[in-house]
């Protein structure tokens, strides 16, 4: 009778209103109506149609209703509850917030779980699934288009127990807790750190799961504390950019090395410890370089300012166990042997990407620098060579090489010395590139008046017509944008493109 009862009053707001209202509408006003009565609206949950526990948790998440919200939670029939979503752009009240963990420790608590849990993931992304919400408030589709619930398992067996016949438990599956993670000191709010404490008592059975890890300045033991509690084979794109020193990287490692599904890495601005002996350097390089052995999934490498690469880079790239599909080296100190080991690493046979921006290659023959292009040619989509000191005739033994990347779309050359017949060679082998489309060339060396960097603008805008001309000759007019070394005054560049855009120091005033 009671169950009769509580099926009549969830019809009558759900079902009772005009035909004439819009789906939209009827849905919103139901919720509205049912969760004026938040004990009715808790209890309403078994009966609820699936298809309305979305706008029903919208609902109740915008009033703030934390006892429904915590019921809902555990009643949820979805695979996936994408909560992170939801919060994007809001101020997420810390009392709801905790009344959602609390209902998904009710279910971590049962021995056995319950036939209608099917929650397997909260995801606290900000940025995934994105259209969840939306197409079940109606605002992609109507009430009526729906899809169609989750197709009804098969019975499972039963059995007695002390003479009572029920149903099997359902084997038990840890729930996942999806986050973005962003270490910085100070960043870490009082919401993380509700959640950190939760799975630190629940670690079996509540799993911190993260597949963008980025760590900016925070003390190294508490990166490691909060590393202890994700599960470290979930990360896929990682970003370290601190001032860290040898042996921290050192410390670090060992969770680098769990991290075995990393696909993208990003690690910068690590500096020389003056304090350590070269002995004690080497062991820690080899510490970090090891671990490269377990990230068998690697396809993006970007290192950047990295004192101890001089030298080295073989000793990195011979633990890269897969082709990458981009690498980029900046700001960093390379010998002839690391440019020589880098043209024959298996590593580099099918690469997208190239940068090798803010690496001094002046006193580098060009001839690893060749094969290095002959050796990605076929793939080669984006190169990046700026301010990497290359002289003419560096790159005239490099143009042949360069004409053979057929699917280069993207070339950046700025910041070197070149002058204006080694430019129009470059242009003469790039013009039968057809899916180059982006080229950014240096400013010749005969438009500056002086070494120090001062622009001559007439000298530049005549060499530049120059520049266009042979490219229309060529029948490639839009393929040149020129960029000019940073101004000695106030460090800005000139750019033409394809008219110039002056620096402020050659601004009227």
């Amino acid at each position: 009778m009671e169950r009769r009862r509580l099926r009549g009053s969830i019809q009558s707001r759900y079902i009772s209103m005009s035909v004439w209202t819009s789906p939209r509408r009827l849905v919103e006003l139901a919720g509205q109506s049912l969760l004026k009565d938040e004990a009715l609206a808790i209890a309403a949950l078994e009966l609820l149609p699936r298809e309305l526990f979305p706008p029903l948790f919208m609902a109740a998440f915008d009033g703030r209703h934390s006892q429904t919200l915590k019921a809902m939670v555990q009643a949820w029939p979805f695979t996936c509850l994408p909560l992170g979503v939801l919060m994007k752009g809001k101020q997420l009240h810390l009392e709801t917030f905790k009344a959602m963990l609390d209902g998904l420790d009710v279910l971590l608590a049962q021995e056995v779980r319950p036939r209608r849990w099917k929650l397997q993931v909260l995801d606290l992304r900000k940025n995934s699934h994105q259209d969840f919400w939306t197409v079940w408030s109606g605002n992609r589709a109507s009430l009526y288009s729906f899809p169609e619930p989750e197709a009804a398992q098969p019975m499972t067996k039963k059995r007695k127990v002390d003479g009572l016949s029920t149903e099997a438990e359902q084997p038990f599956i840890p729930v996942e807790v999806l986050v973005d993670l962003f270490l910085k000191e100070g960043a870490c709010d009082e919401l993380f750190s509700y959640l950190i404490e939760k799975v630190k008592r629940k670690k079996n059975v509540l799993h911190l799961c993260c597949k963008k890890l980025k760590i900016f300045a925070m003390p190294m033991q508490d990166i490691k504390m909060i590393l202890k509690m994700v599960q470290l084979d979930s990360i896929e794109d990682l970003e370290v950019t601190c001032t860290w020193k040898l042996p921290t990287l050192a410390k670090f490692s060992p969770y680098l090395g769990q991290m075995i599904n990393l696909r993208r890495l990003l690690l910068s601005h690590i500096h020389a410890s003056s304090y350590i002996s070269p002995e004690k350097e080497e062991q820690y390089i080899a510490q970090f370089t090891s671990q490269f052995l377990s990230l068998q999934c690697l396809q993006a490498l970007y290192v950047d300012s990295l004192f101890f690469l001089r030298g080295r880079l073989d000793q990195l790239l011979r633990h890269v166990m897969n082709p990458l599909e981009t690498l980029s080296i900046t700001n960093c100190r390379l010998s002839e042997g690391d440019v020589m080991h880098l043209s024959q690493s298996p590593s580099v046979s099918q690469l997208s990407v190239l940068s090798l921006s803010g690496v001094v290659l002046t006193d580098v023959s060009p001839e690893p620098l060749q094969a290095l292009l002959e050796r990605a040619s076929a793939t080669l989509q984006d190169l990046v060579f700026d301010e990497c000191g290359i002289t003419d005739d560096q790159l005239l033994v490099l143009l042949p090489s360069l004409s053979h990347c057929s699917q280069l779309t993207t070339l950046s050359f700025c910041g070197n010395p070149i002058s204006i017949s080694a430019l129009q060679s470059l242009l003469q082998h790039l013009i039968g590139l057809s899916n180059l489309t982006h080229v950014l060339y240096p400013v010749p060396l005969e438009s500056y008046e002086n070494v120090r960097g001062t622009l001559h603008l007439e000298r530049l805008a005549y060499l530049h017509a120059r520049l266009r001309e042979l490219l229309c000759e060529l029948g490639r007019p839009s393929m040149v944008w020129l960029s000019a070394n940073p101004c000695p005054h106030c460090g800005d560049r000139t750019f033409y493109d394809p008219e110039p855009i002056l620096c402020p120091c050659f601004m009227p005033n």
